[in-house]
């Protein structure tokens, strides 16, 4: 080798290992970390994915680097067994949780939405079928054939005899003026007239007061006027209410019986105000009585009542239907299905997708290796176990019908099930959705809900020892967090980069470890 080429190798290799030296000191943890993956048992080092943020953020490096708190980001190689962070927005878990927690998925799909709303109610009579006897003239309670409440009667049977001086008198005027349209068959016509005008105003009065037919015949025919007459009842059915008494006087317009033909009855049901919109007049519904398990009564709606109670924000509705031997008796309490159809196919998911917090509706869509999308939904109609969607979820696609909550409970759900927990109580954490960590409270902050802790490390998110920041799930928690308390506390992610205390306990005597779940 000639001297000049020999020199120019030996400031090259020097250069290079100038180099490498102070890149081996600018980065000793990693280079350490890949070094040893080389050379553990002689196996090929796992190739290396990227650096992951360890504080937990959505956010890698090809390259090391440090986070602003000054803390190396954590290398992640192909087959490591700690979840990668999934991309904004969505949710990563490992196959062994998704096992562990039982995830199950269904398909959105097309569907016809079948519902029953279900309403309680009570039996009454039918308003159209109710009749009430009230004499139109003054008079006397003589006898009474129906003496008793409840007591079925048939159509015309009599119910009691009257006497009134009134009603003898215009007996005794019609059977005159009849007598009177007889006599003067052969006279001219003008008193033929005048007496049958006389023969008809007198039977127009008695028909005015009920009396029947069969007795004005009986009059025409005898001439003979009776004392007493008999009211009958103009229908078949039973005495709900009996006020005529043996000797009694009464007045014109007095009601003295009432009776209801229980032939068919109605069923009044009170429908909630949110389902008021599906029903309609003519709509079938099925009544179900305590006292009669085995049976099924069918009718129809009759009508919808245009008024809300505003106690129970329900409203009425009318079923009508038949009383087969007269089972169904007034004011028993009945239980009434009424079939809703669907308006054809719509999209729907079944309703334990869906994860309502009072605010929003949100529905975890699976991506595929154990990524979960959140997606903020609108729904529309409800059936018995599927709801309507009308925004956000597209047919064909995975939602998690089963754990969605313990999927979720990583950001919103956890922190606010810590807010109802009492003070001093540490709830039960599932494995790998929340951190546990000794701490010292710094200060604390109750307008902004926010306290400072300097706590020790935390293997779960291999975050080292260091005074960070943290949001209460619950103002309850502040009477436990005062400056220089010392305290066990758990955590977690409730949105990325926000970590919120779900719970709080005096720290034990015993030492525990710095370790997360």
């Amino acid at each position: 080798m000639k001297p000049a080429t020999a020199l120019a190798a030996g400031l090259a290799l020097a250069v290079a290992g100038a180099a490498g030296g102070y890149w081996f000191g600018q980065h000793p943890a990693q280079e350490q970390t890949a070094a040893s993956a080389q050379t553990d048992g002689g196996k090929p080092a796992p190739k290396l994915l990227y650096y992951r943020n360890p504080m937990g953020l959505a956010d890698t490096s090809p390259t090391p680097k440090k986070d602003p708190m000054g803390m190396e980001y954590i290398p992640v190689y192909e087959g490591e067994t700690s979840e990668e962070p999934a991309a904004a927005g969505t949710l990563r878990i490992s196959t062994e949780k998704i096992q562990k927690l039982g995830v199950r998925t269904e398909k959105a799909e097309l569907r016809s939405l079948d519902k029953q709303v279900r309403a309680t109610g009570r039996v009454e009579p039918d308003e159209q079928r109710i009749y009430t006897i009230t004499p139109k003239f003054e008079g006397y309670v003589e006898r009474l054939h129906v003496n008793i409440t409840g007591q079925p009667v048939a159509k015309g049977q009599a119910l009691f005899d009257v006497y009134s001086p009134e009603l003898v008198s215009a007996q005794r005027e019609y059977a005159i003026a009849a007598e009177g349209v007889a006599a003067l068959k052969n006279a001219g016509s003008e008193a033929q007239a005048g007496m049958k005008q006389l023969a008809e105003s007198a039977l127009m009065r008695l028909r005015n007061w009920d009396v029947s037919d069969e007795q004005i015949r009986a009059l025409a025919k005898s001439g003979a006027t009776r004392r007493t007459l008999s009211f009958r009842s103009p229908v078949a059915g039973i005495v709900t209410e009996k006020k005529a008494l043996q000797g009694m006087r009464f007045m014109p317009g007095e009601s003295l019986y009432q009776i209801a033909d229980l032939s068919r009855v109605w069923v009044v049901a009170d429908v909630v105000e949110q389902d008021i919109g599906l029903v309609h007049s003519g709509a079938t519904a099925r009544v179900r009585i305590d006292a009669y398990p085995d049976k099924v009564f069918e009718g129809r709606i009759g009508y919808v009542y245009p008024t809300l109670n505003a106690e129970t924000r329900t409203v009425a509705v009318r079923i009508e239907l038949a009383n087969p031997g007269l089972l169904l008796k007034p004011a028993m309490f009945a239980r009434v299905d009424i079939p809703v159809g669907g308006k054809g196919q719509v999209v729907t998911v079944p309703t334990s997708a869906v994860i309502d917090s009072g605010t929003r509706r949100i529905v975890l869509v699976a991506e595929g290796e154990g990524r979960f999308a959140p997606r903020e939904v609108k729904l529309g109609a409800r059936g018995d176990n599927h709801v309507q969607v009308l925004e956000g979820v597209k047919v064909g696609e995975d939602v998690v019908v089963a754990a969605n909550f313990l999927i979720d409970a990583e950001s919103n759900l956890k922190a606010a099930l810590g807010g109802f927990e009492a003070p001093g109580q540490t709830p039960p954490v599932a494995k790998g959705s929340g951190h546990r960590v000794d701490a010292t409270v710094e200060s604390l902050d109750t307008q902004a809900g926010t306290v400072m802790l300097e706590h020790g490390p935390v293997a779960s998110l291999k975050w080292p020892a260091m005074s960070m920041e943290f949001k209460l799930a619950n103002p309850t928690q502040q009477s436990s967090l005062a400056p220089g308390a010392k305290v066990t506390v758990e955590f977690v992610e409730r949105q990325p980069g926000e970590w919120v205390i779900t719970s709080v306990s005096p720290r034990s005597t015993a030492p525990t470890p710095h370790a997360g779940h």
